[in-house]
């Protein structure tokens, strides 16, 4: 019986040489125990069926449940997954990288679970294949998960061919598990995340309002939504707002400080931003001012048109004229008449979402 190679490898200096014989361990098909922040866990080329099979030798795994692929890049879950919910992202941009598995929708009907690791000696080895890479718990079925390189070897000695030593585990207990293929988003392993503070993020929807600066329009729509919000004590409601040719960080007009400050909120300390696809993936539903914000918005992010309208037409505002025009440069009686025409729009939103 041969003994598995052990590597020390310091996370704070990381020896990329190291990491290139990890590497071409794993094109060769060989299985490699690496640490993560949750546990250590044996990674193997899901592409190479021999690799596979030894690794669901070690762990016993039963036909038919599938093994996690570990990621080097959220953007890397659009490989994998489709028909991803808005929430995916929220959750992603909240908990990635992290002690979170995600369950999600996989071409032809089926499932996937994917996880982004925070541990930088696991992601230095992620980005450096060209193929996805799996990383169950490196421990038999029934034993404990280990939480060093030594106790991983233990179990392993001789079962796999590399171990990569990067000392004790940051969190020292497994990663959380949570189906978000459809919604509500159900926790089915309360790991190092808890379940409530999971599904705190997973049960709260996004509304994006979306003018031209992000100055005026979508300011005072913002602040209107977030004030009836206030006022019917809900706090399962996100509320953005965005600009399709805003200056990042540039601060409302006058008039929309003063009309804001009118329902007792404080909109100075706002700063513009301009609509782009990571934000628009992960609304819920995206309300535009005028036409031809929507239809930017659509140019962007064409999967997302079912999610994206205009707000007159969206709460069915009684008006001929669905838009509400840009006030910048004109009177103040006009800026009052648009601030109006939203607050009516945001009247009817509030009995909707």
């Amino acid at each position: 019986m041969f003994h598995t190679k052990v590597i020390k490898c310091n996370p704070d200096s990381i020896d990329q040489k190291a990491i290139v014989e990890a590497a071409a361990v794993l094109d060769k098909g060989g299985l490699v125990v690496i640490p993560t922040e949750t546990v250590y866990g044996i990674a193997a080329n899901l592409l190479d069926k021999s690799a596979v099979e030894r690794l669901k030798k070690i762990k016993d795994r039963p036909e038919g449940k599938f093994f996690s692929i570990h990621l080097a890049d959220k953007t890397d879950i659009e490989d994998y997954a489709v028909n991803i919910l808005p929430r995916v992202y929220k959750i992603m941009e909240m908990f990635w990288p992290g002690p979170l598995t995600l369950i999600l929708n996989a071409p032809r009907g089926k499932s996937i679970g994917l996880r982004l690791p925070r541990n930088e000696i696991a992601l230095s080895l992620l980005w450096r294949v060209d193929f996805p890479v799996i990383v169950p718990s490196a421990n038999r079925a029934g034993q404990a998960p280990p939480v060093n390189a030594q106790e991983a070897l233990k179990e392993m000695d001789g079962l796999v061919d590399l171990v990569l030593d990067g000392g004790p585990t940051e969190l020292g207990h497994e990663s959380s598990v949570l189906d978000a293929r459809v919604l509500p988003f159900v926790v089915l392993r309360e790991g190092v995340l808890k379940k409530e503070e999971l599904l705190e993020v997973a049960n709260q929807k996004t509304v994006l309002f979306v003018c031209t600066g992000n100055s005026c329009r979508s300011v005072m729509a913002e602040y209107l939504l977030k004030k009836t919000l206030i006022d019917k004590g809900r706090n399962d409601v996100e509320v953005l707002s965005a600009g399709t040719f805003a200056f990042f960080g540039m601060g409302p007009t006058r008039e929309t400080i003063r009309l804001v400050e009118g329902i007792g909120l404080d909109a100075s300390g706002h700063h513009a931003q301009k609509i782009n696809l990571e934000l628009l993936k992960k609304c819920d539903l995206i309300l535009a001012m005028e036409t031809h914000h929507r239809d930017e918005v659509v140019r962007i992010y064409p999967e997302g048109k079912d999610r994206i309208r205009l707000l007159a037409e969206f709460v069915k505002l009684d008006s001929c004229d669905h838009e509400v025009h840009d006030p910048l440069g004109k009177s103040e009686d006009f800026y009052k008449m648009s601030f109006q025409k939203i607050k009516a729009a945001i009247d009817k939103l509030g009995d909707l979402i």
